[in-house]
């Protein structure tokens, strides 16, 4: 419902608020298909120091992990990487292989310095391919910070588990996957939608690749506006003008103040 909200007002059509739209969907079916998973373990257990990460702008703070694609055969799974900056929620590296292995991880992190740059610090959960030599050999020669998480704590990774989830609860997310050619084949369309026609709510609505490149300002403008037009238009549906929502200015991980966002200055948008 957030795509359709979304893309319609990036056309300028601002039909309704997106409550109105959620209200709406609430009554037609399957709508609320998606559950909810809860969180496993809590906050503040472990005796390891929280790992702490600020994000101003995209290239700076990067997480990843890996999860499993299930095959038709028990006990049999494919390992889908992925690597994610946490500023924009884009996704700058994967991969998807018969198992978790060190060299497919530091390969995976080599191209992706290669097309985007190295960031300042890499943030992983404390699986073995996260904590192994090999990568923090890597990191370390690139000068690049690595953090993991606390044992038992599985918020310390957001950003990657919510890309996951949001890849698993996609409306034609398969199953199972007859083979790895398979489980690629679909991943490879999956991580182009995400990037480009994915709707984030963690990012005022705006694709991933527009939050990163900076595209999302132009596409702001054009939301403020229909925006405005829709309160002129309308203006008993509103207490007050209404302001269009942008991206956090800073995001990060267990960080005490919460995200301010970054709305161009209007005059200069128009």
């Amino acid at each position: 419902m957030d795509h359709a909200f979304a893309a319609a007002w990036d056309e300028g059509m601002m039909l309704a608020s997106r409550r109105s739209w959620w209200r709406i969907a609430a009554g037609i079916q399957d709508q609320g298909a998606r559950p909810t998973i809860p969180a496993t373990g809590s906050r503040g257990t472990g005796a390891r120091q929280a790992p702490v990460h600020e994000a101003t702008g995209p290239g700076q703070v990067w997480s990843w992990d890996i999860t499993d694609l299930r095959s038709p055969w028990r006990g049999k799974a494919y390992k889908a990487y992925s690597i994610i900056d946490i500023y924009s929620r884009m996704i700058v590296g994967w991969r998807v292989e018969e198992r978790e292995a060190d060299h497919l991880a530091v390969e995976m992190f080599e191209a992706a310095f290669a097309r985007h740059g190295r960031p300042r610090a890499v943030h992983a959960d404390s699986g073995p391919a996260m904590r192994s030599n090999l990568l923090a050999d890597l990191l370390e020669r690139h000068g690049i910070e690595r953090t993991h998480n606390r044992p038992r704590v599985s918020n310390d990774n957001p950003f990657s588990e919510s890309e996951f989830r949001t890849m698993k609860y996609r409306p034609n997310y398969p199953a199972t996957f007859q083979d790895l050619p398979a489980a690629r084949a679909w991943v490879s369309e999956y991580v182009p939608w995400y990037n480009t026609r994915h709707r984030h709510s963690g990012i005022a609505l705006f694709a991933p690749a527009n939050v990163h490149d900076g595209s999302w300002r132009e596409q702001w403008a054009r939301r403020d506006q229909a925006n405005q037009a829709y309160h002129d238009a309308h203006p008993e549906r509103f207490h007050r003008r209404p302001q269009t929502p942008a991206p956090p200015g800073t995001v990060g991980i267990n960080l005490t103040d919460p995200p301010q966002q970054t709305a161009p200055n209007r005059l200069q948008a128009a």
